[in-house]
């Protein structure tokens, strides 16, 4: 939906969730981190890429994104890891409201992101994958 035709309140939720949502969850947890722990923030191709019709969505990928960002520095004193997770088209229930013709044989599944999430934690800890973008073979949608 265009900028012009999205409702304030559409946009208001989408940044609650994906921005505020996100802010809200890791300030709970930090308090329970030690040293070695790791952060994934799932964001979404999103973060970096736009698609028409989905400006909230981009703007509060964008945001969680730099927010990811700030946090990994503010972390590395304490050794607690974050990596920012940026995947492409993935198979998973949410098309069948958003696209329900989208082309999801072109998708990843989502047991590929989980191996290369699970890969990036299980680094040792004197290295990091900060930013991991995986797309499906076929490029975006």
């Amino acid at each position: 939906m265009s900028v012009a035709k999205l409702p304030f309140e559409i946009w208001q939720e989408v940044v609650a969730t994906n921005l505020n949502g996100m802010f809200l969850a890791t300030q709970a947890a930090l308090p329970l981190m030690k040293s070695g722990a790791i952060i994934v923030n799932n964001l979404s191709i999103a973060a970096k890429r736009v698609f028409a019709g989905s400006s909230a969505y981009n703007a509060s990928k964008h945001g969680a994104l730099r927010f990811t960002d700030t946090l990994r520095e503010e972390l590395r004193p304490r050794r607690i890891r974050v990596i920012a997770l940026l995947p492409g088209a993935t198979n998973t229930e949410i098309w069948r409201k958003l696209w329900p013709d989208a082309p999801r044989k072109k998708m990843m599944k989502p047991e590929i992101v989980a191996a290369a999430v699970i890969n990036a934690i299980l680094l040792p800890d004197e290295s990091t994958v900060e930013e991991l973008t995986i797309m499906p073979s076929a490029g975006t949608l």
